[in-house]
């Protein structure tokens, strides 16, 4: 018998038929013997119509309204579940967030999960019960319901296959693993059988959409293996040959070596800000991010280019591009403080990345990535390393192009 967390996302669960084809998947691991516990997202397209009637109502609303109003999908879909798999004859109840409960901290729209409470759970998940559990949301400790932004389902399930010290965690969405790229751009595209949390943290970082960064931050620091599956597969969860996302030393215990290049990743939803003439000063860097940090606004590639004569510098960095109008707001206000010349807002970027653990012991990956992108014509805006990625900024209309030409210069097309 195994303990194990089912995370089905928004495609799964799109109709009341992909409910009853979840149902079955649930059924199945259940009849294995298995204790299951259930996390599901909303329907798909149900939180981007419930977040377009809050920005009619209030373009600039209350955080806390918002996350009572975008709450409601996952909480239709937790019910149906739990409908669907009792007309199965499957012992099932839905729970809401504050039930549980699952405790965040006040960052309504963007809360963290703080502590999960799974005493109750854990007893009815022995009593043979499959507790369905709404993802994306917890209760703040005021009591009022919290959301924890984009993708924050994924990021539920695996911190309550942690805090269940489940077996694994199995997120089903609607591709049938994690691939080198996005097999939608490069049709060679190779599924990975099993890839490390590390390599798995900067592709979801990088643009990579199949997990959300929280939960493979949480994974990794809580050892939760996860695997990634389809829903549409016909097959059961471990019949599946999907994608194990563990420890890098699980991977070596296999006898695998891990090839220098694991993936290439993009983003097109960032965006580029350059504060321009901002007084070369200690401190400078601080003030300027400052405001950004405050507004909960994620920074990520920065450059800094100081002047000739050494009286002042350019700042240039990438934000969400969702946040780009708070971000430029915050910065204009501080415009009179820090006596720069100008903020100016680039939306037409991509991030691109190169991305694999062996990078560590190889030398001449970031090489191959400018002499290609520089073959292909395509000119490099800024720079990032990790000691597992190296990611570029480029026009957004070279985003295919620079892909497809890295995947094949990694030989990545015969992986």
């Amino acid at each position: 018998m195994a303990r194990i967390v089912l995370k089905f996302g928004g495609t799964s669960v799109g109709d009341t038929d992909r409910i009853k084809n979840v149902a079955r998947k649930v059924k199945g691991e259940v009849d294995r013997g298995n204790e299951v516990a259930v996390v599901v997202s909303a329907m798909s397209g149900a939180t981007n119509q419930l977040v377009k009637w809050v920005n009619d109502i209030a373009p600039l609303h209350d955080a806390r309204e918002y996350d009572v109003v975008v709450a409601t999908g996952e909480q239709v879909t937790i019910g149906l579940l739990a409908l669907a798999l009792q007309q199965l004859d499957v012992n099932s109840r839905s729970y809401t967030s504050w039930q549980i409960p699952i405790k965040t901290d006040a960052a309504f729209g963007k809360a963290r999960i703080q502590d999960i409470d799974t005493g109750a759970m854990v007893r009815r998940m022995q009593e043979g019960e499959v507790p369905i559990v709404p993802g994306f949301q917890g209760v703040a400790p005021d009591g009022r319901i919290t959301t924890l932004g984009r993708g924050g389902s994924d990021t539920s399930a695996v911190a309550l296959a942690a805090a269940l010290k489940a077996d694994r965690c199995d997120i089903y969405t609607d591709v049938d693993g994690v691939y080198t790229t996005d097999p939608r751009i490069v049709e060679k595209a190779q599924k990975i059988d099993r890839v490390t949390y590390e390599e798995m943290l900067e592709m979801a970082s990088q643009g990579s959409k199949v997990l959300q960064t929280r939960s493979v931050e949480l994974a990794m620091n809580h050892h939760v293996r996860v695997q990634v599956l389809s829903s549409f597969d016909e097959a059961l969860g471990s019949d599946l040959p999907g994608t194990l996302v563990v420890d890098e030393e699980e991977i070596m215990a296999q006898g695998l070596e891990k090839s220098v290049v694991s993936g290439i990743a993009f983003a097109k939803d960032e965006a580029k800000i350059t504060v321009t003439h901002v007084p070369d000063r200690p401190g400078v860097a601080a003030a300027i991010f400052g405001p950004l940090a405050e507004a909960n606004i994620n920074v990520d590639m920065i450059v800094q280019n100081v002047s000739i004569d050494g009286s002042s510098t350019d700042i240039t960095f990438t934000v969400p591009r969702a946040d780009l109008a708070r971000a430029v707001e915050r910065l204009e206000k501080a415009k009179t403080e820090l006596k720069f010349a100008e903020a100016k807002a680039d939306t037409n970027v991509a991030k691109i990345s190169v991305i694999g653990v062996g990078m560590r012991s190889h030398a001449g990956v970031a090489l191959k990535m400018f002499e290609t992108l520089a073959a292909k014509g395509i000119n490099i805006q800024v720079i990032s390393t990790s000691e597992i990625k190296v990611s570029v900024l480029v026009s957004a209309e070279y985003t295919e192009l620079a892909v497809r030409a890295l995947h094949a210069a990694y030989e990545l097309d015969a992986a």
